[in-house]
Formats: structure tokens, C-alpha cells, sequence
């Protein structure tokens, strides 16, 4: 079950005025059926940059989509459970990101065509890459710049990561 958030989210009244247009449980969580432990809350989304700050509608609300549109932004908490509680066994035909090959240490191991600030809110989870890991704990950052890449949770407890993510033009 995913953790409420609450989100606020400023903007512009009729005169111009700032003020405040969402604060409650941000409404926009995603929960796989495959997958119902993890869980993808979407804050905002950007569809151009740069972005517009006019009108009152939520950014953010509609289906899930892992990477952003094009041109565009994503902003989103991930709640990632222990690896021995995840089901692996259909991941690549839910989401198209994800490797379809076998043979990686990890069957999370995916690519985007992003540029993604991620920031570890509790917990202490395992970055790997095709040579090498590294393990974050909260408060560390990775800037995650369109590599092959899957998140490793090693721990006995759930990992709450932040994450923004630019659309980038794909690396070769």
C-alpha cells in the first residue's frame, strides 16, 4: 500500500494573485496488480520546456508512463519493497524499459532515454550498473544520465526514493 503524500501545488487566481490550488494526499498513485508493493506516486509532470506555470489543472493526473514526454518532466516518489518480495517473473512485458535478454545479475536491469535526478528519502538501496554498484543510503543522490541500470533493495525494508526525470536525448 503506498505511503500518502501530501503535495501542494502554488499557482496564479484570477488577478494574478499567487496562491495555493492542491494541498491534500496527492491523488495520483500508481499500483501494479503484478506488483502491488511497489508504488509510483506522479507530483507533476512538464510536457515542454520550458515549462508553463499557467492554469489550474493536475499536471500529473492520468496514466503512469516511466519516462517522461518528450520535451518533458517527471516528478514522482518510488516506494521499492525488499528484492525477495518483488515478482520479477513479468516485468519486461509490463513495462518495455525493462530488459527483455536474460543473463543480468538482476532481472530489474532497465534503460530510459533520461536524465534523472533520484534522492534517497529512507531507506538504503543498491544502484547497479553494467560494471560496478553502489549502495545509497538516505540522503544520497544519483544523477542517472540514460544508463543500463536496476535498483537493488537488499534490505528487510521498503526504500521511498525521489525521483526527477528529463527527457535526454538517448545515448549511444
Amino acid at each position: 500500500m503506498a505511503q500518502p503524500l501530501r503535495r501542494v501545488v502554488t499557482g496564479h487566481d484570477a488577478q494574478g494573485r499567487s496562491c495555493i490550488l492542491f494541498d491534500g494526499p496527492c491523488p495520483n498513485v500508481h499500483v501494479r496488480a503484478t506488483e502491488p508493493l511497489v508504488a509510483m506516486t506522479e507530483l507533476w509532470s512538464t510536457r515542454e520546456t520550458p515549462a508553463r506555470n499557467d492554469g489550474h489543472e493536475d499536471a500529473a493526473a492520468g496514466p503512469l508512463s516511466l519516462p517522461p514526454p518528450p520535451r518533458g518532466t517527471v516528478f514522482r516518489i518510488v516506494e521499492l519493497p525488499p528484492d525477495r518480495l518483488r515478482n520479477w517473473a513479468n516485468l519486461a512485458a509490463i513495462d518495455p524499459a525493462h530488459a527483455k535478454e536474460t543473463g543480468h545479475r538482476h532481472p530489474g536491469f532497465h534503460k530510459t532515454r533520461t536524465l534523472d535526478y533520484i534522492i534517497v528519502l529512507q531507506g538504503e538501496v543498491w544502484a547497479l550498473m553494467d560494471e560496478g554498484e553502489t549502495l545509497l543510503r538516505t540522503g544520497d543522490v544519483l544523477i542517472q544520465r540514460g544508463t543500463h541500470h536496476a535498483w537493488s533493495n537488499r534490505s528487510d525494508s521498503t526504500v521511498l526514493l525521489a525521483g526527477v526525470l528529463i527527457d535526454a536525448e538517448p545515448t549511444t
